[in-house]
């Protein structure tokens, strides 16, 4: 692990220049940031078309094949991010335990919760940021041992711990918070604990948490790790401590860009809103003279559907702008030919995103060697499943 950790910190390292921006404001320059530099990446973006940019966004691995023409380390980079897939079989549940639950976050949680059990320590459970417990039904179902279940809200406790007793499931379920130190109170040292997506600060505080308990076994997805309370990330390891980068929450954010989930509704609501956001911003440089970026809070999805102009104004009457006079039809055209700057922006980033992720969970998973613990890193369900699909499992060693 220390060495895939090294590769992948040289080659992010080595290439900054590539990876270190943010498409969206990017997006504004007619001149690609490469330009100087590499010139036949810039002619070969500039020649894509539209459908050629949705195709490499969907098929990363056309995109690494491609890319190795202009940057020839991303193929062994490329193969250490090839991680190997759980052991994982199917549970036959019985009627009712999904109960709730969307069917593609179904398979995510049976997914894990089978590779948490084949692998499993202890006596007991710990469902880290437990929600409404779905996790922690499946673990308690399969092994017969109790579940604890710890979570920040109230009603998820109070909903997932009459459900538990409805199904007559041995789960405790305790509310807190993960992050304060009297969260220490849960953890005991006969426990296996699990987190399912367990954003930025959350998973970290499970490992720093469960090490210091010295629990037997710890199988965890992170997400999110943008989500922390420092401005720039904190590494964890001896080894990621020693490195060159120190990543913002912009940055933090690069690895979650990837969106194969949702299907094609939730995909034109995303790619509509994006070409608003970027002609509003637009419209008010060249309107208002405002220079820097404006941030528009989150819309409703269905608002969308009324239209560029109807945005603009729902914005100006949130940020207090005047809006009278604008060509709104203009703007939208404009926002369209700066949307397909963005995405092809992204294609670059894209193939940075996979190595910044393995940097993070190799991160964790060579503090937890360090503690003692025998870790792997694997996938635990495909992408189209949830592009968040690393698995890190540790096990205490005697």
């Amino acid at each position: 692990m220390k060495q895939q950790f090294k590769i992948l910190d040289t080659f992010l390292s080595d290439h900054q220049d590539y990876w270190r921006f943010e498409p969206f404001h990017q997006s504004l320059f007619d001149l690609l940031p490469w330009h100087d530099t590499h010139p036949e990446l810039c002619q070969w973006l500039i020649n894509l078309l539209p459908k050629e940019i949705e195709h490499f966004k969907s098929e990363p691995a056309e995109l690494v094949a491609q890319f190795q023409g202009f940057l020839p380390e991303v193929v062994a980079v490329n193969d250490i991010c090839n991680v190997e897939a759980a052991e994982v079989e199917d549970l036959a549940l019985p009627t009712g335990l999904d109960n709730g639950i969307p069917g593609r976050k179904l398979n995510q949680i049976v997914a894990m919760g089978s590779a948490a059990i084949g692998q499993h320590q202890g006596s007991e459970w710990l469902e880290w940021c437990s929600g409404k417990g779905f996790l922690g039904r499946i673990l308690a179902h399969e092994t017969q041992q109790p579940v604890t279940s710890f979570e920040f809200q109230q009603p998820l406790c109070e909903r997932g711990q009459a459900d538990a007793d409805a199904m007559k499931l041995d789960m405790t379920f305790v509310q807190g918070d993960a992050l304060s130190d009297t969260s220490r109170a849960v953890f005991n040292c006969n426990q296996h604990a699990v987190a399912l997506h367990a954003c930025g600060d959350l998973h970290v505080s499970l490992i720093s948490k469960g090490v210091d308990a010295q629990l037997p076994a710890m199988t965890l997805s992170p997400c999110c790790y943008h989500l922390i309370q420092t401005e720039r990330y904190k590494p964890m390891s001896d080894v990621a401590k020693a490195s060159c980068l120190s990543l913002t929450k912009a940055e933090l954010r690069i690895p979650l860009q990837e969106t194969v989930t949702g299907g094609a509704r939730v995909h034109r609501h995303r790619n509509l809103e994006m070409r608003f956001r970027l002609g509003l911003d637009l419209l008010l440089r060249e309107t208002l003279g405002i220079s820097e970026y404006v941030p528009v809070p989150s819309i409703k999805k269905s608002q969308l559907d009324e239209g560029f102009e109807a945005f603009c104004l729902w914005a100006a009457e949130k940020k207090g702008f005047n809006l009278t006079g604008v060509d709104f039809q203009y703007y939208l055209e404009k926002a369209e030919a700066r949307f397909w700057n963005m995405e092809r922006l992204s294609l670059v980033q894209q193939i940075f995103r996979r190595p910044l992720e393995l940097w993070l969970a190799l991160d964790k998973s060579l503090y937890l060697e360090q503690n003692g613990y025998q870790v792997s890193i694997k996938q635990f369900c495909s992408r189209e499943v949830t592009p968040r699909n690393l698995l890190i499992h540790a096990e205490k060693t005697s």
